[in-house]
């Protein structure tokens, strides 16, 4: 397995245990003292995740695929 793979398995995993954000379940404070808490982690989420697809998808993707595409 290519080190980019491993990193973006481990990474894959570590933002899988932080989807279910527990500790905010209970908060009431609000961002920008109009947003939610929890509705402004899953936007950091969001972001956060899409960012790390398009690395992986720059970094990890195997090159086999697009070989065996061409042919």
């Amino acid at each position: 397995m290519k080190p980019a793979a491993l990193v973006a398995t481990i990474v894959f995993i570590l933002l899988a245990i932080l989807h279910q954000d527990v500790w905010n379940w209970d908060n009431t404070e609000l961002v920008f003292e109009f947003l939610p808490v929890g509705l402004a982690y899953h936007a950091g989420y969001s972001i956060t995740a899409a960012l790390f697809w398009w690395l992986v998808s720059k970094f990890a993707w195997p090159a086999t695929i697009e070989k065996w595409a061409d042919e």
